[in-house]
């Protein structure tokens, strides 16, 4: 029996993967609405906002920064001076001129010495923030993620949000060690050398600044303008290729039930073709900005000859000297020849930032109130007049429910499907706001609670309880991290799954797999249930918890549950009607978001009304 009253946001989930499933790759790829800024100004707002994340870890990220610098300059010095050095020593060796080789051969050792244990020390510094940085990212997006779920989440699927958290985070970190260092680096290099430079030659100084900003200002502005279209569509379309594999992997068994396996193999070679077009187009901006800064180094050496060459010949400037600046004029390019392909990837680092801004500037659908939560009376739960809905533009899920439930009282919430059972659950475990009445919760107006501390008051049942990839102690700890041995034994004595752990190979250490897939659904609910008994709050949830299992699996969970009940307030979502007289004291029929009959289970099966039919149309026999 099912009447449709209100879609609940697990339907229109359930109805766009449908859709997804049997379309082809819309034009639109996944994250075109939160991709690259579209603006300068959207963009500088990202980059200064990733540089407030970045700042406490600002020692090592300078740190890198000195290290990098000190061995680029002693690099380029060993050059220059190495050159000036030869010639010298040539000129001197065919002259018969006396020459003082130990100061400038001891300070040729002392750039070299810089110049590896610098590189080394860049490496250790750059990358212990870079590990610093990625930590970081990912704890603070994680944070801003989880009070989103489960109602602000629902536009995003597990594949891209995984994407967010992993790829797209791994990206920002790109913006220290691909852009920050270089451009700090190659500025202060870029002043550095010039000034020496200037001290023998301002003309020669003059066209290798020149040649450096265009190198080091010019061409990246080039290779950022025509590296930004691309760069983040190569990001989105990673994105849009995880998410299509991951669905199907997922969907693996129906995809080759209905042989759609080719459409979706298509689907992943196109996804694939369009991002080795934008990954050319990233490669050939590469190689020519590569190219770019190899002719603008030589070009700059040989205009130092050039320009020195006069002030040799006239005797105004030792010929050692010349070797020295043309080859300075050379090595100065090491500072700024990351630039290009630094600006090139800025397209790709801000779009990663608009779609990781994107989901944490969502606004949490429960807001936290600004005073402490109020500790509980009791355990008693009271909805007066609520009305709610998922989003403004669909209709009501629960449309003035009145319904209460006294300290230690147990009541069953039955229904047709859509008539609004799990919306109440919803509502009071604070995953979704109510919009009007009034909802108490131990007494107190559930708004005055933070979400966690009403969700602590409370333990959950569900038919989709979720298992976790990890032993049957680690879901077992999810509910009380701090549990003792025999805690997590007598919550599954009580849950009778306890004998059958102990017959698994590794007992409570056996691992489940992903979902689960070790356990049958009727072990797994009774781990949830041990779950739910080892939090001991005092409320107990049950939504639909014997759905999906068959009769004989029912009745044994049902044995459960009522051991699971003891001592509690309990609210029990169902639509199995058989047990409920062993089970709870009163049932309230739900029709389109209300409570439309109450009373004893006794009572409502042998009155006529909305209770009778129910039963009527779950006991008849299919046509």
């Amino acid at each position: 029996m099912k009447r449709k009253c209100a879609p609940t946001p697990v339907q229109g989930a359930a109805v766009s993967a449908a859709h997804d499933a049997t379309t082809a790759l819309p034009e639109r790829l996944p994250g075109d609405d939160d991709g690259a800024p579209s603006n300068p100004r959207q963009a500088r707002a990202d980059l200064v906002r990733l540089w407030s994340l970045f700042l406490p870890y600002w020692r090592w990220m300078m740190g890198g920064v000195a290290v990098a610098l000190a061995g680029l300059l002693a690099n380029v010095g060993l050059l220059a001076l190495s050159g000036w050095f030869v010639s010298a020593m040539a000129i001197a060796g065919a002259t018969g001129v006396a020459l003082n080789y130990f100061t400038p051969a001891a300070v040729i050792r002392a750039f070299a010495i810089i110049r590896t244990g610098g590189r080394y020390a860049e490496r250790l510094l750059t990358h212990e923030a870079t590990f610093r940085l990625l930590a970081g990212l990912r704890v603070w997006f994680y944070v801003r993620l989880e009070p989103l779920a489960p109602a602000r989440l629902q536009k995003f699927r597990a594949a891209d949000l995984l994407s967010r958290i992993q790829a797209d985070i791994d990206t920002l970190n790109q913006v220290y060690l691909r852009l920050f260092v270089p451009v700090v680096v190659g500025s202060a290099a870029v002043i550095l050398i010039v000034a020496a430079m200037a001290w023998f030659s301002v003309t020669v100084a003059a066209s290798t600044l020149l040649l450096l900003f265009a190198v080091g200002v010019l061409l990246p502005a080039w290779t950022r303008r025509h590296g930004r279209e691309p760069g983040a569509q190569a990001l989105q379309l990673r994105a849009a290729m995880r998410s299509t594999v991951a669905d199907a992997l997922a969907g693996s068994a129906e995809l080759r039930v209905y042989a759609s396996e080719a459409a979706w193999h298509a689907r992943v070679q196109q996804q694939s073709v369009d991002l080795l077009a934008r990954q050319k187009r990233l490669s050939d901006l590469a190689g020519r900005s590569n190219g770019a800064v190899g002719l603008a180094a030589n070009l700059a050496l040989w205009l130092a000859v050039i320009g020195v060459l006069p002030k040799v010949a006239a005797g105004r400037m030792a010929p050692a000297d010349l070797a020295m600046l043309a080859l300075l004029a050379l090595a100065a390019f090491e500072a700024v020849a990351p630039l290009p392909a630094a600006l090139q990837l800025l397209g790709e680092m801000l779009a990663a930032a608009r779609r990781i801004f994107a989901v944490v500037d969502a606004k949490p659908q429960v807001s936290t109130p600004p005073d402490p939560s109020p500790q509980p009376r009791d355990a008693s739960i009271a909805f007066d007049a609520v009305r709610m809905r998922y989003a403004l533009d669909t209709p009501w899920a629960l449309r003035g429910l009145t319904v209460d439930i006294q300290s230690g009282g147990r009541l069953a919430i039955v229904g047709a499907s859509g008539a609004g059972k799990s919306s109440l659950v919803n509502v009071l475990a604070r995953f979704w706001d109510y919009e009007e009445g009034s909802v108490r919760l131990g007494g107190n107006e559930l708004r005055a609670y933070a979400p966690d501390a009403a969700c602590a008051l409370l333990a959950v049942v569900s038919q989709d309880a979720y298992i976790f990839n990890g032993t049957v102690l680690d879901n077992l700890l999810l509910a009380k991290p701090d549990a003792q041995e025999w805690e997590v034994v007598a919550a599954c004595r009580a849950a009778q799954i306890h004998e059958f752990i102990m017959g698994l190979p590794e007992g409570y250490l056996t691992p489940l797999g992903e979902g689960g897939m070790r356990f049958s659904g009727g072990q797994a609910r009774r781990v949830a249930i041990a779950r739910a008994l080892l939090k001991d709050a005092p409320i107990l949830l049950l939504d639909e918890p014997t759905e999906g299992l068959d009769v004989v699996t029912e009745r044994e969970l049902f044995d459960t549950l009522r051991s699971a009940m003891q001592g509690r307030t309990v609210l029990l979502i169902t639509h199995r009607l058989g047990a409920l007289a062993t089970l709870v004291d009163e049932v309230g029929v739900m029709d389109c978001g209300r409570i439309v009959q109450r009373g004893t289970p006794a009572t409502l099966a042998v009155q006529p009304g909305p209770f009778r039919d129910l039963q009527d149309a779950l006991t008849r026999p299919a046509a």
